[in-house]
This record gives structure tokens, C-alpha cells and sequence, in this order.
């Protein structure tokens, strides 16, 4: 299982840039780095200075492997601004007659961005 890493120092860095860049209904997407929680608990072990074991006792029932921050169609409008993903407001109106004959094709190349394609950390 994978989970995106957010220190407070860069909670806040994402809220200050957002508040400065932000146009009404944007959503500002982090590019964290995940890691696995074998990982984070090995981490904290070793923190601790801890010598318990850890125990693996597999997925539990509505437990995800992953975590996703934008799904592909969310990904095909955002945009790159260095450390971060602006997704504008979705401000399309339902006119859909359009998706009739033409889809969108750029959306089902894209992958969403999830804890199990981005940047890994490890211990």
C-alpha cells in the first residue's frame, strides 16, 4: 500500500501558493512524493529507536492499495505549475451533444495521478 507524504511546512506552502494563484473553483493538487507503509513504519521504528516487530496482516475490507489526487479527466484540463497541478472549475455547460459524435480523446491516454505513479520515497 502506497500514501502520498505532506510535512506540515509544505501543507502550508500549497495553501499560501493556492491563495495566491487561485481563480474561484480551482482545485491545487501537490506533486507529494508516496511511500509505501512498510516504509513509514520502518521509518518510525527507527525514530523511536524501536525493536518491535512488524506485523503484516494484509488489505482489510475497504482499505485502498492506493491513494488518487486527480483522475485522468481532471488530469487532461490541469495545469503544471512546478510543484503543483491547477485543475480549473469545470466550467462546461450541458451541452453534451457534442460527446455524441467526438469524445475526447487526450482523456483515456492519460493516467490518474495516484500514490502508486509518483515520485517514491523509501527508507
Amino acid at each position: 500500500m502506497t500514501r502520498f507524504m505532506m510535512s506540515l511546512p509544505e501543507s502550508i506552502n500549497l495553501v499560501e501558493f493556492a491563495f495566491n494563484n487561485a481563480s474561484p473553483g480551482d482545485i491545487f493538487v501537490q506533486k507529494a512524493p508516496a511511500a509505501t507503509i512498510e516504509d513509514i513504519a520502518l521509518a518510525l521504528k527507527s525514530i523511536f529507536n524501536a525493536s518491535n516487530n512488524i506485523k503484516i496482516i494484509g488489505t482489510r475490507h475497504g482499505e485502498k492499495l492506493y491513494e488518487s489526487l486527480c483522475n485522468r479527466e481532471e488530469m487532461s484540463k490541469a495545469i503544471d505549475m512546478g510543484e503543483f497541478y491547477r485543475i480549473p472549475a469545470d466550467n462546461r455547460d450541458l451541452n453534451y451533444e457534442q460527446y455524441f459524435e467526438n469524445g475526447d480523446i487526450s482523456t483515456s491516454s492519460l493516467d490518474d495521478y495516484n500514490s502508486q505513479n509518483t515520485v517514491r520515497l523509501n527508507f
